[in-house]
């Protein structure tokens, strides 16, 4: 019988939206009676990988949690350690966090050693298997970690699928994103403009979260030069820190003129304060050029918010076109024709009234549910 689950991946200290979901599913699962305990990193990237400005947490750590930080990325004994320790404690579910090539043969051989104790299930829950920006050896690393684990779940079907490349036969689930819940309460737009110090006749379109080249803010910018859209008292809030070099996105805002149209707030957004940017915009706008699913239009759910996705990966299975918002090509002809139709024709109501009832699929009961019916798949095959 299942008792005891160990999810192993990105948490407190460390920030981001991984850290986030995988605390919000520890929660899940030890509301429903389960004993959880999360191991996380020492070391997650050194620091010359990194392209923040820290990959660590300044707020408190989650309450009734239990967290240890034992694992060391780049050190193989520290793998054999680890590994070796929690195939001996049997854990009867570890879960995997997988989104990037680098953590493979620590992930990997952590979840071989584990699967020796011939008890314990290693289901990987995975953001990418093949990444977004990509580099000599990932299919090569993501595949020395696909054979040793159990199952597979996956937030998109693109996800599901690039799995299916590695090992056809592997017991899969599919959950999209569940709704991030934990970011206080939607205030009103003139409240949270008011401690955003933002100005309060002025309308706000959202990019959020770290910008990184394949997001697509180049984009957005170039759509947000469009003419149509001067005639609205609109303008567009760019809240996430940097990850890639600022300066063309700079020199975009600087060669359209578009200085006094483009709020820039460039630095890490505390989760105490996601609530005031997702408060103080009419819609958020996602211009990906490539994706598989993202935890941004999971905190707009929650938010109630409208929302402009592109057509790439798994984002267009989140946000039913024409009902709560936008999905268009990646380009900026599109992306400005679907602002201004956002605008001229007053969509908010009618949007933010459909998502309050298309929002109820994304729970985090279901997240776990299809872990358990995953686990059992791997126990009792047919």
């Amino acid at each position: 019988m299942l008792k005891t689950i160990k999810i192993i991946g990105p948490a407190y200290p460390y920030r981001g939206g991984i850290a986030t979901t995988n605390e919000r599913l520890a929660q899940e699962f030890a509301s429903m009676g389960f004993d959880v305990e999360m191991e996380t990193f020492i070391i997650q990237y050194p620091s010359f990988l990194f392209p923040g400005k820290t990959q660590y947490n300044e707020k408190p750590a989650p309450e009734n949690l239990n967290i240890k930080r034992t694992i060391n990325s780049i050190n193989p004994l520290n793998w054999l350690k680890v590994g070796r320790r929690i195939a001996r404690e049997k854990p009867d579910l570890v879960i995997i966090r997988y989104w990037l090539p680098f953590l493979a043969p620590c992930l990997g051989t952590i979840a071989g050693l584990i699967r020796k104790n011939k008890h314990s299930v290693v289901i990987c829950l995975a953001d990418n298997v093949i990444p977004h920006e990509h580099r000599p050896g990932d299919r090569l690393l993501t595949n020395y970690f696909m054979q040793r684990i159990d199952g597979l779940i996956a937030m998109s079907q693109s996800v599901l699928k690039d799995g299916n490349s590695f090992r056809k036969n592997l017991p899969q689930g599919f959950c999209p994103h569940p709704i991030f819940d934990n970011y206080g309460k939607k205030l009103s737009f003139e409240l949270a403009k008011q401690k955003l110090k933002l100005d309060p006749n002025i309308r706000y379109l959202l990019f959020f979260g770290f910008i990184r080249d394949y997001k697509g803010l180049d984009l957005l910018i170039s759509a947000f030069a469009d003419e149509r859209l001067r005639k609205f008292p609109v303008k567009l809030l760019v809240a996430g820190e940097y990850y890639s070099s600022p300066e063309p996105y700079l020199k975009l805002i600087k060669d359209n003129n578009l200085e006094d149209f483009i709020e820039l707030r460039t630095d890490f957004i505390p989760d105490d304060e996601v609530n005031l940017y997702f408060s103080a915009a009419d819609m958020v706008v996602q211009p990906y050029k490539s994706a598989t699913q993202s935890g941004v239009t999971q905190i707009g759910y929650h938010f109630n918010k409208p929302m402009l996705v592109t057509n790439v990966g798994g984002l267009s299975e989140i946000i039913p076109d024409g009902k709560i918002g936008y999905v268009v090509e990646p380009n900026n002809l599109e992306i400005a024709n679907a602002l201004v139709d956002f605008y001229e024709n007053d969509r908010i109501i009618k949007f933010e009234s459909n998502i309050i009832e298309e929002k109820k699929k994304f729970s985090w009961a279901n997240m776990a549910n299809t872990f358990l019916s995953v686990y059992n798949k791997i126990k009792n095959p047919e």
